[in-house]
């Protein structure tokens, strides 16, 4: 059985490196993978981390393209690829560009289709954009969907999918995470002496959603500002800034002269993952860190107005806060200051998996 893994992002390719890794230890299955490289840089490193080697690399990465742009050129040099390789069945993982296109395509080859992280909804087109609509678009196509959690099940069948074409894996984040925290890494190389300071506590945040552009992202800077005022030399605020110039500029005027917040190069999945397990708190707008955080017992404020995670809040593992200034300083304060609320979180469990979905989605297909 031939299956091509298709994936261009730094997210998918972390979510994609475990089921890659399951499919090459199956000898009933020939495993080929193909990147659009829809993100260059971010998805070299994770795919050195995991050592996987493409078999092809569309290398579609234009600075600051539109997605009309991105889109077509996946199009266009993607569809020769199914034409060569032609794959039994192609992988996609989540809400990307690449995953909205590549499913598509399949479906014009009459190449049946395994969505990874399949059936997480908002219910809002608008947000995440355009994340929710290339989701459903690769979920009309599926022909195999692998759920996270019983919740995005359930999304799927009220959208009349098949109950046996269902199954509900677990995420296989949870599968990288556990691999990558337990590979070496030396904290003091992100040259961010409080990162290793008993004194000193750290927080996390990333922020790069296009719904998050222009008056949001400054919003967000500005409760950054203010914690980084209050709390002095007791914390250190560490942003690993997205390379899009939508977010560089912005944060790099209203965050760069202020001592204890520092702005870091987007860092590879290795340093990130243990500068997440030396952190008080993680302030993101991302999917990923609101499954990985949690896994690593850090609670996680989620800079957005919904999300299509809702496990988490009712685990008690993420809490949803938006980008209001107010807000934000509120919520990160009350777990920087009260212990029991903090502990609350940190200790709650996550319900994303058990760290074996690789495993279940290929037996999956297998079975099919």
């Amino acid at each position: 059985m031939r299956v091509l893994s298709i994936f261009g992002t730094r997210p998918e390719a972390v979510k994609m490196a475990p089921v890659v890794r399951q499919l090459n230890r199956t000898p009933q299955i020939e495993s080929q993978v193909c990147v659009t490289a829809q993100h260059r840089q971010m998805l070299d490193q994770v795919l050195e981390l995991f050592e996987i080697v493409p078999d092809v690399d569309l290398d579609l990465m234009r600075p600051n393209q539109s997605l009309a742009q991105m889109t077509a050129r996946v199009f266009t040099h993607l569809d020769p690829v199914l034409t060569d390789l032609k794959p039994d069945w192609i992988l996609v993982q989540g809400d990307t560009t690449t995953v909205a296109s590549a499913a598509l395509l399949a479906y014009y080859r009459r190449i049946k289709v395994g969505h990874v992280e399949a059936g997480l909804r908002t219910g809002d087109k608008w947000q995440p954009f355009p994340e929710e609509v290339n989701r459903k678009v690769a979920g009309v196509t599926a022909d195999l969907h692998f759920a996270p959690t019983e919740w995005s099940r359930d999304n799927l069948l009220r959208e009349n999918v098949p109950d046996e074409q269902i199954i509900v894996t677990g995420n296989p984040v949870i599968d990288a995470l556990h691999w990558v925290s337990k590979k070496p890494f030396d904290i003091s190389t992100l040259n961010v002496q409080a990162v290793e300071s008993s004194n000193v506590r750290t927080i996390t945040i990333t922020a790069h959603r296009r719904e998050n552009f222009g008056e949001p992202l400054e919003n967000i800077c500005a409760a950054l500002r203010q914690l980084a005022e209050h709390y002095g030399d007791r914390i250190q605020i560490i942003y690993p800034v997205h390379l899009n110039p939508n977010i560089q500029g912005p944060v790099h005027k209203l965050l760069g002269e202020i001592p204890n917040i520092t702005l870091l190069e987007p860092l590879d999945y290795l340093p990130m993952v243990h500068l997440m397990k030396n952190s008080a708190l993680v302030l993101t707008d991302s999917g990923g860190l609101q499954e990985e955080a949690p896994g690593l017992g850090v609670p996680v404020l989620v800079l957005r107005e919904v999300t299509e995670r809702p496990e988490g809040l009712e685990a008690g593992t993420v809490k949803l806060v938006g980008t209001d200034t107010q807000r934000i300083l509120d919520e990160a304060r009350l777990l920087l200051d009260d212990p029991t609320a903090h502990e609350t979180m940190a200790k709650a469990v996550n319900p994303y998996g058990d760290g074996h979905a690789a495993r279940r989605i290929v037996d999956a297909i297998l079975d099919f």
